[in-house]
């Protein structure tokens, strides 16, 4: 059985909404079994690479590279609920005001209103695992006003 042949066990059960907390027991699953990721791993420039690694009903998983100063645009995630783990190199999420820094192992599960953005600040490449219920549909992308507030700049579809 592959680690995406079926989703987490949850006493929720199978069924249940993907809460950040499911989700985070996702990505904890998947970044176990690097057999699973890490011979997809691709590093690409000037742009981040990125690789949906499963979807199915109610969530889907992305493996994401990134090269040192590669990042994120300040951005939501459409209403879903979300949940990313570093599992090599070291990244760094921005939460308007605050910063954190994750460094494998790191985990950061959200709800469906988190705005956030990711970086490599280090010198060495990074890999993270994310999953999102439900799966993506939009992301709205903001910019820091000035007076320290988010201002919604434009909103993208996701493509199948």
């Amino acid at each position: 059985m592959s680690a995406f042949s079926a989703p987490p066990r949850s006493p929720a059960g199978p069924g249940a909404p993907y809460t950040p907390a499911r989700l985070a027991e996702t990505v904890r699953r998947i970044a176990a079994r690097p057999a699973s990721w890490r011979p997809l791993a691709r590093f690409t420039s000037p742009e981040r690479w990125y690789h949906r690694l499963h979807r199915a009903e109610g969530y889907e998983v992305w493996l994401l590279t990134w090269l040192p100063g590669q990042g994120t645009e300040i951005h939501d995630h459409g209403g879903s609920a979300g949940a990313f783990t570093v599992v090599e190199g070291t990244l760094t999420e921005e939460t308007f005001p605050g910063a954190r820094r994750l460094p494998v192992g790191g985990l950061r599960s959200f709800g469906p209103r988190h705005i956030h953005r990711v970086s490599n600040r280090g010198t060495e490449p990074a890999v993270s695992v994310h999953a999102y219920g439900p799966a993506l549909t939009s992301q709205t992308y903001y910019r820091l006003g000035a007076d320290g507030a988010l201002r919604p700049d434009r909103t993208e579809t996701i493509d199948d």
